[in-house]
């Protein structure tokens, strides 16, 4: 994966395959996304924040986040001269919400459309 580069959608399947380790028996990615050096996959059962930490990224953090533990969340449309878009997401047990941005090259709509067909299940 790159280090500079616009976020973009993985091919669900090729992320199903690639993160197998991370998935229970029968979970399946429903919509994921690369966004620079992490990842965020959207299964049928929860959210996984993928982290690559570090200059080389060899190490990497995981966060499952349950979708029922997902109090709200907002989008941030990219603006003229801040061609970032953000998701934000408070999960129950923090008061701080998580911070995703999206570069330039993934539909923020179409995440938080993702997002709202499982958190609203």
């Amino acid at each position: 994966m790159a280090l500079f580069g616009n976020a973009h959608t993985i091919d669900p399947a090729k992320a199903h395959h690639e993160y197998a380790k991370l998935l229970g028996q029968g979970e399946q990615v429903h919509a994921a996304y690369l966004l620079i050096r992490d990842t965020i996959l959207f299964t049928d059962r929860r959210l996984i924040l993928v982290d690559k930490q570090g200059l080389t990224g060899k190490k990497v953090e995981y966060h499952s986040i349950p979708y029922r533990s997902i109090t709200h969340f907002a989008v941030e449309t990219a603006g003229h001269f801040d061609l970032d878009a953000e998701l934000k997401i408070w999960i129950s047990s923090s008061p701080t919400p998580v911070e995703k941005t999206f570069t330039k090259g993934v539909d923020i709509y179409e995440v938080q459309a993702i997002l709202t067909q499982f958190v609203a299940r």
